[in-house]
């Protein structure tokens, strides 16, 4: 008897789970906010131009480039590996990702360009063509081409748009912008990356799939019209970092304090349960060990809960600092929009000493 008989032809390519290729998934694979401070210590200061509105100094969503007295170019790029392993699905989270830090500058986006690196031994054609599918009908849903790009054979399956997007140069958004009295509203719900560490080790049932993909494949389209809100002062969005990197960013953006609510936080369904099972990823904790000196937890505040406030969003929501008596008109834009679980979370405070981030 031929013992290979019963093997699949050679030709036959046995195509591997996308999650499997990658070591991380989604914007858990960024570099740990520690780790990407020192790198950057070393890259020497280069001379800004006066168009240049926002650069690199407060950690921003974009860059943004003044072209004349009406408009201003957004410019930015987001990549990563799988967070799913269904082809078309990854494809639309990472562009929808990649879209958002121009909505997040409150701008409009115009055009994108695709960044593919793609195991070709590795995965058939078919399935690298659903990935760029997937990206393309976000694309196409924020009303832009994607007008070009460039691929790479590589290792891991990695994909991923270079966004551009306008914005008047007086209703730019900057995360550095928030103001003492504020009031801070959140977009979306928390707990993508515990949903995504619950896939990847086969823990996730199929509710909990579609509100992934549903909460991450949800343009964030209010920012434009929040930008146009008088009394709306700093935006950014809240990805890889998890809300306590990202509301940091705000407080040593504004040289303030940013106070939480935890309890008015919005969860996704299921995740403080998955949480409890053990399923949180890696860059929770990464998270934590980078800017956990700089926030002040309340007496018997959970570990659980500490990794859901460092928990990495993939295509997170809107996070908002505006003035009280805007609330309400940013509330309604929310709604509007479909963000159904939008909330109000917390304010700006002065802060004592150093800039940083309360819980009660």
């Amino acid at each position: 008897m031929n013992d290979t008989a019963s093997s699949p032809p050679s030709s036959v390519k046995t195509v591997p789970r996308l999650t499997s290729l990658s070591h991380g998934g989604g914007c858990g694979c960024k570099i740990a906010p520690g780790v990407l401070s020192e790198i950057l210590k070393g890259v020497s200061a280069m001379p800004i131009p006066k168009e240049l509105l926002v650069g690199i100094e407060t950690s921003d969503d974009a860059a943004v480039y003044q072209l004349n007295d009406e408009q201003a170019l957004i410019a930015t790029t987001d990549f990563f590996m799988p967070i799913v392993d269904d082809p078309y699905d990854f494809g639309r989270i990472a562009a929808t990702n990649a879209i958002s830090d121009v909505y997040a500058m409150g701008g409009k986006p115009i055009l994108a360009l695709a960044l593919v690196g793609m195991p070709i031994s590795v995965l058939p054609l078919e399935t690298i063509a659903r990935i760029l599918e997937g990206g393309a009908s976000v694309c196409r849903a924020a009303g832009i081409p994607i007008a070009g790009g460039h691929t790479i054979d590589s290792v891991e399956p990695i994909y991923g748009l270079v966004a551009l997007g306008l914005v008047h140069p007086a209703r730019v958004k900057r995360n550095a912008d928030a103001r003492v009295g504020d009031k801070l509203i959140l977009g979306k719900p928390l707990g993508v990356g515990i949903l995504s560490a619950a896939l990847k080790k086969e823990k996730l049932d199929a509710a909990g799939y579609a509100q992934m993909i549903a909460v991450t494949t949800q343009l964030n389209t209010p920012g434009p019209e929040l930008a146009a809100l008088p009394g709306v002062h700093a935006l950014t969005d809240v990805t890889g970092f998890g809300l306590a990197g990202h509301a940091l960013e705000l407080a040593r953006g504004a040289n303030c304090t940013v106070r939480l609510d935890w309890e008015r936080v919005p969860l996704l369904d299921g995740v403080r349960a998955l949480a409890a099972q053990g399923m949180i990823t890696g860059a929770s904790g990464r998270n934590w060990a980078a800017y956990g000196k700089d926030i002040k937890l309340p007496e018997g505040f959970s570990a659980l809960d500490q990794a859901l406030l460092s928990d990495p969003q993939t295509s997170g929501g809107l996070l908002v600092s505006c003035a009280p008596q805007a609330v309400d008109a940013v509330m309604a834009l929310f709604h509007q929009h479909g963000f159904a679980a939008a909330a109000e979370i917390g304010e700006i405070v002065s802060g004592s000493e150093s800039p940083g981030l309360v819980l009660r």
